[in-house]
């Protein structure tokens, strides 16, 4: 059969990614692999998409290869996938899956991105493969790849697909109320980062509302109008000296311009499941910070565009972004219900957020996040300098290893209950042991008020 694979690594034929594709190709020569390097060639293909067309269009099975940037597929993938869709490419019955690579962090929201598009596009999907880095230089890695490829197989003989994973409806944009804006009277700062085109009138009145109930000054800054050189090549020259390899001086605006405010507003209209391929560019582009949470503690809002309610794909991104960088989520904006109400709340929490320097710990999604980041700057502190930096000033090489008081509490505890005697005669008092550090702190308030 004819095997699309579209490529969306900005390496090209450089891709760690594409090494796995190679090696099934080699594997199972009886099929015909084509590899278009969407990812590479984005700027071409937005010339001219006729010969990617005519690929899409023979192919039998087309599959997304790309490795995981900041949450979801890269910037070019994201691209590539916006065209197909503003040309109208007919991909109605026909198969696809995916196969990523990357060291796990959020690989599931790349994915089920990937997911929805191919609902979108009418293709029959079959889940696909999110792996390591290096994977395929280990037998059990090579073996998980050509075990993935007979599932495919498999899958298309006996047409087992996905059942669909989004049903779109049509947005159903409730009409906001604006005030004047008074920005004389105000002291702050505030930035509202957006992609707002010219004709999207709801977004921007939801942008107005919010700059005129916040006690705040604002700034908007639209990103859209950047001219940013390229997406995030994944180059790594950023690496040691946090400098983009790039010369459109985006890495000097983004923390001179942007990362300078007390609090960031996003505001965007949902598009392709995601926050647009605008966005997914300037996020991309981030990574001349690296793995660095450099807006930790800052507090963060959204306003958004569109059936929010319907894409958890995007809210558990919005919402791990937050949790990973530590930033308080101020809340999120919809136009679906009450859209005065809830751009009020947003601010109303912002403000709060700002001057009681409000940050509640990370939840599963931030501690979690923040796990592999640790383990994988901790392994590659001599090519991450910046990183490593930042991670040791910051406290956040947390090894478990380093609690070795807490270890050997637990291997006596755990030596006591093993023993049936023992532990008969204990009763309750190992319960009432674990609580006396707490009893310490409400005794201590007890004392206070006496």
């Amino acid at each position: 059969m004819n095997i699309l694979v579209v490529n969306g690594s900005p390496k090209g034929q450089y891709s760690v990614t594409l090494q796995t594709i190679n090696y099934l190709s080699k594997l199972y020569e009886e099929h015909n692999f084509e590899i278009l390097h969407a990812g590479q060639r984005i700027k071409a293909l937005e010339r001219d998409f006729s010969s990617a067309r005519d690929s899409l269009e023979k192919a039998d099975l087309i599959i997304f290869s790309y490795p995981v940037y900041t949450f979801i597929a890269p910037y070019q993938l994201h691209r590539f996938i916006e065209i197909v869709k503003e040309q109208g490419v007919d991909l109605q019955g026909k198969v696809a899956t995916q196969f990523s690579t990357s060291k796990h962090f959020y690989d599931v929201t790349a994915h089920r991105y990937i997911e929805d598009n191919c609902s979108d596009l009418g293709l029959n999907y079959i889940r696909g493969l999110s792996a390591d880095m290096d994977d395929l230089t280990t037998e059990k890695g090579q073996k998980e790849a050509k075990d993935f490829f007979e599932y495919v197989l498999f899958c298309m003989k006996n047409k087992v697909f996905e059942k669909k994973s989004v049903n779109s409806t049509e947005p159903k944009h409730i009409a906001v109320s604006v005030s004047e804006n008074s920005e004389d009277e105000k002291t702050g700062d505030v930035v509202v980062l957006t992609n707002c085109k010219a004709d999207d009138a709801q977004l921007k009145s939801m942008i107005d509302r919010f700059r005129a109930v916040t006690p705040r000054k604002t700034r908007v800054i639209n990103i859209a109008e950047y001219e940013f050189k390229g997406g995030c090549l994944g180059c790594l020259n950023c690496a040691v000296s946090g400098k983009c390899v790039y010369k459109d001086g985006f890495d000097e605006f983004l923390r001179g311009t942007i990362q300078t405010a007390q609090a960031i507003v996003i505001a965007f209209s949902v598009k392709d499941h995601s926050m647009g391929a605008d966005f997914k560019l300037y996020d991309d582009r981030q990574f001349c910070n690296g793995h660095r949470a450099v807006t930790m503690g800052m507090p963060m809002g959204y306003l958004v565009s569109g059936n929010y309610s319907e894409e958890f794909n995007l809210q558990m991104i919005i919402e791990g972004r937050a949790e990973v960088g530590h930033n308080f989520l101020a809340g999120v904006a919809t136009d679906e219900l009450s859209p005065d109400s809830e751009i009020d709340k947003l601010s109303s929490r912002l403000e709060y957020a700002l001057e009681n320097a409000y940050v509640p710990p990370q939840n599963f999604y931030g501690v979690g996040g923040m796990k592999i980041f640790r383990d994988l700057i901790w392994l590659m502190q001599g090519m991450m300098k910046a990183d490593h930096k930042f991670y040791k000033e910051h406290g956040q090489y947390d090894f478990p290893q380093k609690k070795r008081g807490t270890m050997i509490l637990m291997k006596f505890l755990g030596s006591l209950v093993s023993n049936p005697k023992i532990k008969a005669k204990m009763g309750n008092a190992m319960t009432e042991g674990m609580l006396m550090p707490y009893k310490k702190v409400l005794d201590k308030m007890d004392s206070k008020k006496k």
